[in-house]
């Protein structure tokens, strides 16, 4: 069918509602350094916001952007400009793993006050995560919050979305600890989630059913892979049979690993320390 519609067309004369549309859907590195260089109505196209409402800057090449094109601007500026682009408009953001100071963060979250998703890296420095909570307050149609691998400050962060996010419905947490402290705000202060993602977690079976118990509107709920409780459940599985979709697959109690260790209660930390070395 596409075929058949560009027969005889070319793509520098598409619709620009459209090439913006689609051009939307390429990521940050290809809008910086390739479509700009395809012709003068796709450089044209990448200058609406609308092609920067989606910034996935884990996604971006520092490399690329340095050697291969010898762009001579850090990473914060790049950051800078890309905002700017989006002219206020961005939905989405993922904030890269490395490279990311306090003036860019803030800067990033001054400048995107309509987002609906926002995603946070693995690995973010202490200095950072003490932020977040204060930034939550200027994206009040956010909706999707996902953690990399941290609860810390998790409860500061739920409860500020209690008051400031009134849409927000999905919340992740993978490869994390969720302690009772973190269960309990989850299931008090966000009771009426629609999806969590806490695959890879730790949590014990009390926990879980804490958080079932109290987000009685969740439709997906991903388990899967975690440590504290068992796939097979029959209390846990009966408190989701509600759910439309629940995933407890390969959870257990504890792995092989927690075994193995358990086996070896007499080991010598200093020997350990003396091999490692």
């Amino acid at each position: 069918m596409l075929e058949e519609l560009m027969e005889g067309k070319k793509w520098e004369e598409l619709n620009m509602d459209c090439l913006v549309n689609v051009l939307g859907r390429v990521g940050i590195q290809s809008l910086l350094l390739d479509i700009p260089f395809v012709c003068k109505s796709w450089f044209k196209a990448t200058l609406s916001s609308l092609c920067w409402r989606r910034l996935n800057f884990s996604q971006v090449s520092t490399a690329r952007l340095m050697y291969k094109y010898e762009i001579k601007f850090c990473s914060i500026s790049m950051m800078k400009f890309v905002v700017n682009r989006s002219d206020r408009c961005a939905t989405y953001l993922s904030l890269p793993n490395r490279s990311l100071t306090d003036e860019a963060l803030t800067y990033v979250a001054d400048g995107c006050p309509n987002l609906r998703a926002f995603v946070l890296p693995c690995g973010l420095p202490y200095e950072h995560m003490l932020k977040i909570p204060n930034l939550i307050n200027k994206w009040k149609s956010l909706e999707y919050l996902t953690l990399g691998a941290s609860c810390f400050q998790l409860q500061d962060i739920i409860y500020q979305i209690s008051i400031h996010c009134n849409n927000f419905v999905g919340l992740g947490v993978p490869s994390a600890y969720i302690g009772k402290s973190d269960a309990s705000a989850i299931a008090s202060l966000l009771p009426n989630i629609k999806e969590l993602d806490l695959r890879c977690v730790n949590i014990e079976e009390e926990y879980l059913v804490m958080i079932l118990k109290g987000c009685k509107e969740l439709e997906y709920v991903d388990v899967s892979y975690c440590e504290g409780f068992d796939e097979g459940d029959i209390d846990i599985l009966k408190l989701a049979s509600h759910i439309h979709t629940f995933k407890p697959e390969g959870s257990m109690f504890y792995s092989d690993y927690d075994e193995e260790w358990d086996d070896n209660d007499n080991f010598d930390l200093d020997e350990i320390l003396i091999a490692a070395l």
